[in-house]
């Protein structure tokens, strides 16, 4: 079969991409692996986590804030089988989403691994070992990652596990030991701690979630401690063994001091490396970069061989679900000759812990490495009357302006559902928006965008209202 566009996998950024393709006019077709579509976010990533993080936020809710809101229960317990079983309903619902959209948009998908022959033949090997080979003017390889771990750790998958296995567990942990304090430890750390374990996080650097503003990583910390969390910063984890039910992780303190810590699961999360395992980039030409992990793109997302694309996690830059999507359609629309965009700057992060983080932008720390003149401005949610009244007062949102022309260069907020809240900021900078843009635009009463709002007027000239 011939293609204008054949994409290898079938993630955000793979079936995105397809989907945008298909609307364009162009012949497509996707190649998964797997035997269902999604990649890691619908399977083992966003979607399934989120699914565990409502669960579980339900249920610490009940144990720890239902009888403030007058609602009395007795007995109230966990039954994880049925946790796991809806969590698996929500996947089954969501891939099966993206066959029916694959079918509506009359795309072509292919089970079985897909390699390069040639820059425009494609063979795809069943799970069998039969094979078949298609062709294509365009391909775009969507193949994201998987989990990362450190040479000193064996995962064993039982009790020394992965972001997927964790998805999957059978008993709540007594003791869980996270290995990593970014984004996917905390928040399947928060599932369990919500859950009655114990967690703690050895972590390298000297914050969590280190790549955001640090102001963030500070307030997160002293929620999750009251949550349960034990945090270890400044630790190099040097090793991990397992008896029985019993996991032991060494490490090295910022004195070089040994250190060792007990549990009966532990959580390795210390990042995700670019799956390229198998593609026959070799027989193209394509040599990875980034000491051997990602494929060289150009600003066209074009790799080294004309008319082979790449997005997602195989090549740089942050590893997000809506990073690959955007991407996805960038390379759709470009291969349709179209000419679109994409600001890497303004493609926001977050974390689904409780309260959520969200960031845009530049980050104190940034601003002030280059030197930039920078005025900031925050409001905490704790003086929001709709987070008074919702029990969610932690947290507060800043907003970053430039010193002489006021145009918005971060926002940073930890909060109530921030993980929405963050648009507005997004499509703010987006257009170019001062603080003062957002501080006279009319926010209904009473929302959490308001904090938003008093942020910017912060920003603005220091003349917030409510506090």
């Amino acid at each position: 079969m011939q293609y204008d566009v054949v994409i290898i996998g079938s993630g955000p950024g793979g079936y995105v991409s397809a989907i945008r393709c298909a609307q364009l006019g162009l012949k497509t077709a996707v190649i998964e692996k797997y035997n269902s579509f999604g990649g890691t976010c619908l399977n083992v990533g966003c979607i399934p986590s989120k699914a565990l993080l409502d669960s579980s936020e339900h249920f610490y809710n009940a144990d720890k804030h239902f009888a403030a809101h007058g609602i009395k229960l007795d007995n109230l317990s966990v039954d994880i089988a049925q946790m796991i079983k809806r969590k698996n309903e929500v996947v089954e619902q969501t891939t099966g989403g993206i066959d029916f959209l694959f079918k509506k948009n009359k795309i072509a998908s292919y089970q079985g691994m897909g390699s390069f022959v040639d820059k425009n033949t494609i063979k795809i090997t069943k799970d069998e070992g039969k094979s078949e080979t298609i062709t294509a003017t365009n391909v775009v390889i969507a193949t994201g990652s998987k989990p990362f771990s450190l040479p000193s750790i064996k995962i064993d998958k039982k009790r020394i596990i992965t972001s997927t296995e964790a998805l999957n567990l059978q008993e709540v942990p007594k003791h869980l030991v996270l290995i990593g304090g970014g984004v996917i430890g905390l928040e399947l750390g928060s599932v369990y701690a919500r859950l009655g374990s114990k967690v703690t996080v050895l972590e390298y650097a000297d914050s969590i979630v280190p790549t955001m503003d640090k102001g963030l990583g500070k307030e997160l910390q002293k929620v999750l401690k009251r949550l349960g969390f034990e945090f270890l910063l400044n630790h190099k984890v040097t090793g991990a063994t397992t008896k029985g039910k019993k996991v032991t992780i060494t490490a090295e303190n910022k004195q070089g001091e040994a250190v060792k810590v007990e549990g009966d699961y532990c959580l390795v999360a210390i990042g995700r490396i670019a799956y390229t395992e198998s593609l026959g980039l070799e027989n193209i030409g394509i040599t990875l970069e980034e000491r051997g992990k990602k494929v060289p793109v150009d600003e066209n997302l074009e790799t080294p061989v004309k008319g082979v694309y790449a997005i997602g996690d195989v090549i740089k830059g942050a590893m997000l679900a809506h990073k690959a999507e955007d991407e996805g359609t960038f390379v759709a629309e470009l291969i349709a000759g179209q000419k679109p965009h994409i600001d890497y700057n303004l493609i926001p992060g977050v974390v689904y812990t409780w309260p959520e983080v969200a960031s845009v932008g530049k980050t104190e720390e940034e601003l002030k490495a280059a030197g930039k003149k920078y005025k900031s401005g925050s409001f905490p949610f704790k003086a929001s009357g709709r987070a008074r009244a919702s029990m969610d007062t932690d947290g507060f949102v800043k907003v970053l302006a430039d010193a002489d022309t006021d145009e918005i260069l971060g926002v940073h907020m930890i909060g109530p559902r921030v993980a929405d809240m963050i648009a507005e900021a997004v499509v703010a900078m987006e257009y170019r928006a001062s603080a003062e843009d957002i501080a006279r635009i009319c926010h209904a009463h009473p929302t959490y965008t308001e904090a938003l709002k008093e942020a910017a007027l912060a920003a603005t000239a220091n003349r917030a209202i409510h506090i």
